[in-house]
């Protein structure tokens, strides 16, 4: 089993469990005070374990499971067998702490969900692959296309706050995905600025 599919497994089993039992919710979601006051770090990472409903789930997990198989062989081919997953839980961690930091004193303020770390194995992805076909919703569209309207939406929401969604997650697992592949590999920034030269009409 690969690790993309470990974290997939992992993800949905304990994601079904927390549907029906709110103490566990409870205790791995991300609660900044409990951080501020109990110290207990995991909640960075563990809040990536559950998700708000089945729709939350599957979102997550099947675009985790598109683009993770690519960025998994990339990460495990310079960093040894683990080197994928400690990627990956870095992108929870990194992707929560700035939530953390502006609500660290905030009783009323929960965040759950893989979204941060999805967005960071995606944008690694689109990072390799510029012009790879992304389908949103139905609208097939060009990565690079994809990612430019993605940081657009998501900062204009997180300034909104209109929604219950934690789009500053988003932002931050993107940049986390981005830095962090160029930080193990160099070289994808003039691999990068290439492909980008070389626009595919296909989305090769």
């Amino acid at each position: 089993m690969t690790f993309t599919l470990l974290i997939i497994a992992v993800t949905c089993v304990v994601s079904f469990m927390a549907f029906s039992d709110r103490k566990l919710l409870d205790r791995l979601i991300l609660w900044p005070p409990a951080i501020t006051r109990g110290k207990e770090w995991w909640r960075l990472a563990s809040c990536g374990l559950i998700h708000a409903d089945v729709m939350h789930l599957a979102f997550n997990m099947i675009t985790l499971f598109f683009f993770g198989r690519a960025m998994e062989g990339f990460y495990v081919a310079r960093g040894g067998e683990v080197g994928y997953l400690v990627f990956y839980v870095g992108a929870l961690v990194v992707s929560s702490l700035p939530s953390y930091l502006q609500h660290k004193n905030d009783s009323h303020y929960r965040s759950l969900g893989a979204s941060g770390a999805v967005s960071a194995v995606l944008f690694a992805f689109i990072l390799l692959a510029p012009w790879s076909k992304i389908i949103v919703l139905v609208l097939p569209m060009p990565a690079i296309l994809y990612a430019v309207l993605y940081v657009v939406y998501s900062i204009y929401m997180d300034r909104q706050r209109s929604d219950n969604i934690n789009h500053s997650a988003h932002l931050w697992g993107a940049a986390y995905g981005v830095f962090a592949t160029i930080l193990i590999e160099p070289g994808v920034v003039s691999h990068f600025l290439r492909q980008l030269g070389q626009p595919s009409l296909g989305f090769g």
